[in-house]
């Protein structure tokens, strides 16, 4: 009985690693989207390790603060209004600055902590 014990308190550290944390769930920004964001960031900051590990703590920051969602929608609303269109004034409104704001808040911080 006293083995059992032992073993099921061994037990519990590795059942809690496995466990997804709150942060996990709120964190779900995809790698592609997240190697995508370092790339560029190193693209203006340089192709150094030094760059490789601010520009992927920065985009931490960014998705511990912006939900994946919430981020595609700022960035897809960044790219159409640098197309030179029509369609591109429909992405110039109160709410998409918004999201663009959240988006450049959240890079901001990004900056701060990991620049």
């Amino acid at each position: 009985m006293k083995h059992l014990l032992t073993l099921a308190l061994l037990a519990l550290p590795l059942a809690a690693a496995a466990a997804p944390s709150c942060g996990d769930v709120a964190n779900d920004y995809p790698t592609s989207a997240r190697a995508d964001y370092v790339f560029g960031c190193m693209a203006v900051n340089g192709q150094t390790h030094e760059a490789l590990d601010r520009c992927s703590c920065a985009i931490d920051v960014v998705a511990s603060i912006l939900p994946y969602k919430d981020y595609v929608s700022a960035d897809t609303v960044l790219r159409m209004q640098q197309e030179k269109s029509f369609l591109a004034m429909e992405f110039n409104n109160p709410a998409t600055k918004l999201m663009v704001r959240r988006l450049r808040e959240a890079e901001a911080e990004g900056e701060v902590r990991c620049f």
